[in-house]
Parts: C-alpha cells; sequence; structure tokens
C-alpha cells in the first residue's frame, strides 16, 4: 500500500471550532512547559513533540530539578494525561471538555502532585482575550480530526528527520511550536541576524537572533485556508521568490512582506513519491535560500559516511 494511502486527508475549512480546541489545549500545556523548562536558544525549551501515543512535552522539571512529569494528550485514549518520575498518574477524558475545564483539571491535577506553576494565564496570538479557565465557548475536541492531524504529524516527522540529517550546521529539533501549532525544522547559517527593531517581541528577537531557513507544516489558518508546508529565509534575502522549488504545484506567496515557499497537502497527496516530494520540496526551497544568502553551501553539507 502506498503512503498516499495510509495518510488521511485533512480539511481546515469546517474544522475551524475543532482546530482552535486543540489549539488552546496545547498552548494551556505549552505555557506549562515553558514555565517549567532551563532556557535554551531560540525558544527550543517551549516545544511539543509528536510520540507514538499523540503530543507530548517530554520530562519537564520540578522539585529543583531532583523529579520530572510529562504531560501528554493521547490521540489513542482521547484523553490528557499526566506522569512523574515519582510513579504517580492522572488523566482525564477530552472528549466534551471546554478549554476552561481543561485548564482547571489540569491544575487540579498539577497541584496533587504538588507541582507549581504560574502561567501567563491567556491564549498567545489568537485574539481571545479572555483567561483560559473562562474559555467555555471552545469545547470541540474531536477524535477523527486530532487523530488524522496526528498521523499526519507523526509522518512529516520522520521525513523532516531524514532532511535535518543531511545539514552540518547547526539545526533544531523536530518539534511543534504550540503559539502557532506548527511542526517545524530549522537549519542555521552560523552568522548572526541584524538586530530587530527596539519595538520588536522579545520572542522574535530571540527566535531570529541568526540567520536561519525554516521549514514546516500546519493544518492551516485564516489566511491559508488549507493545510501546508511552507519554507522562509531569515532575513529575506533580495529576489529569493525568483528562484525555482519543486514540484511545480510550490509557489513563493507573500509572507508579512517576505517570500514563503509553499507546498499544500493536498498537492502533495497527488504525487507518486510522497516522501521523495516534500525533501525535494524542503531541498528546493533551502537551496534558494541559502544561495541568495550566500551561505557557505559546500561546507555545511552532510558527507557520505562508510559502512561499519
Amino acid at each position: 500500500m502506498n503512503v498516499s494511502d495510509q495518510l488521511p486527508s485533512l480539511d481546515y475549512q469546517g474544522n475551524e471550532q475543532k482546530k482552535m480546541t486543540l489549539h488552546l489545549f496545547l498552548q494551556i500545556i505549552g505555557k506549562i512547559r515553558l514555565k517549567s523548562t532551563p532556557r535554551k536558544n531560540h525558544w527550543w525549551f517551549i516545544t511539543q513533540y509528536i510520540s507514538t501515543k499523540g503530543i507530548t512535552t517530554g520530562p519537564v522539571p520540578y522539585n529543583d530539578g531532583l523529579d520530572s512529569f510529562d504531560i501528554t494528550l493521547n490521540v489513542h485514549r482521547h484523553q490528557l494525561e499526566i506522569s512523574t518520575s515519582q510513579g504517580e498518574f492522572e488523566s482525564f477524558s477530552l472528549i466534551g471538555t471546554s478549554v476552561a475545564d481543561f485548564h482547571d483539571q489540569l491544575y487540579n491535577i498539577l497541584n496533587k502532585f504538588k507541582i507549581s506553576v504560574t502561567i501567563l494565564d491567556k491564549p498567545f496570538d489568537l485574539g481571545i482575550q479572555k483567561p483560559f479557565g473562562q474559555i467555555k465557548e471552545y469545547c470541540h475536541y474531536d477524535r477523527n480530526y486530532t487523530r488524522s492531524l496526528w498521523r499526519i504529524l507523526l509522518w512529516v516527522a520522520d521525513v523532516f528527520q531524514e532532511f535535518s540529517g543531511r545539514f552540518y550546521g547547526k539545526t533544531c529539533p523536530v518539534h511543534l511550536y504550540w503559539h502557532s501549532m506548527d511542526l517545524a525544522v530549522t537549519r542555521f547559517s552560523g552568522n548572526r541576524a541584524p538586530a530587530m527593531p527596539k519595538e520588536a517581541r522579545i520572542s522574535d528577537k530571540d527566535a531570529y537572533s541568526h540567520e536561519c531557513i525554516s521549514f514546516g507544516f500546519w493544518a492551516g489558518d485564516e489566511n491559508v485556508k488549507e493545510p501546508a508546508f511552507y519554507s522562509y529565509t531569515y532575513p529575506s534575502p533580495d529576489g529569493l521568490n525568483k528562484e525555482p522549488l519543486v514540484p511545480s504545484s510550490a509557489a513563493w506567496v507573500d509572507n508579512n512582506g517576505s517570500p514563503m515557499a509553499l507546498l499544500t497537502y493536498d498537492n502533495l497527496l497527488k504525487a507518486e513519491d510522497l516522501r521523495g516530494t516534500l525533501l525535494d520540496f524542503m531541498e528546493s526551497a533551502y537551496t534558494a535560500g541559502a544561495k541568495k544568502a550566500q551561505w557557505s553551501i559546500s561546507s555545511l553539507e552532510v558527507p557520505q559516511l562508510q559502512q561499519l
């Protein structure tokens, strides 16, 4: 059976409330990790990971680092699971659970486990001003939507890992950024980027302190109303959008005044070789950005290894 026969379809339009409910769940979990984990460059300490169960924080320290806990959104059992290195475990169902109920139930468990975490209690960059504990209108967790998205993310994460291994420079882990709910991997040239204006957000200043070319997948939003793969170069060099992309269905689009390479998920599913096509898309976007930004492309290539 081909990969295209096993990967599910995924629509943004018609699933907006399902996606937003899941997104808000992940933001609460992500903010807890942000407040509990030691800092790492480019916000790599706040992210989540795709696992065999679903989406997880991985181990998060508490009790001055003597213990750790993890939070996993289990897409098989459709429940949130919290476990500790002390052997404690609690869970609750996500079906019919509002964002407010999710927040309160999660914090009740953390308090029971004597894990103290205070977060900035409001959504980030979603146009919602109420604190999480008051958001009752989003209660649309959906088994099929969430599991379909997870199946795609699981496969995409594996392709991203392969692509990551082709680069000798600094590369971030393959991880999910909860603020925009996109799975991403980023390559760095090693050079510092120009300083951002003083009024720029702290998150942007740290994320883009150095030249980078980023790649990702997200489930769609109000600007791009379907799931898609993307790539952008920062700082964006002149003429980037004139460079060729593979496959022919990929295109450069405007992203806040800068070119972004885009390949929709539906167009990928039309390819005969899904893995090869996605890798080719990422490689073409990288080559375009690295060439125009004058990266030392040859020195960043991974050499062939001899058979051990």
